[in-house]
């Protein structure tokens, strides 16, 4: 018996159903940190390679001059609960930080 592609052996037509997925991507949220006069650049920069470790020194130190030129700065983009941290943990070590949605 030869076997022809697309069929069963006992020669009954299969159709491949495409499986298709669909993935609600879940909305993002932007850890802003706010310009404040009490903390030194330094502390400022140390706090966020601590808090985000995934921050480089570099990446860190340009969060801290937007921050101090413009009055707000963005931190990083994440999920809701990695957000909600990294906002508190800033908070906790004296520095103003919000989160606000992605659009």
């Amino acid at each position: 018996m030869v076997e022809v592609p697309g069929r069963s052996p006992g020669g009954a037509a299969v159709i491949e159903k495409q499986s298709q997925v669909v993935r609600n991507k879940s909305p993002r949220y932007k850890v802003l940190l706010h310009d404040d006069p009490v903390n030194t650049m330094d502390y400022v920069v140390i706090t966020l390679r601590q808090v985000v470790p995934q921050l480089s020194e570099q990446d860190a130190i340009s969060i801290m001059l937007a921050t101090h030129n413009t009055g707000i700065g963005l931190v990083i983009v994440c999920d809701l609960e990695p957000a909600e941290f990294y906002s508190e943990a800033l908070k906790a070590k004296g520095l103003t930080s919000t989160i606000e949605r992605e659009n």
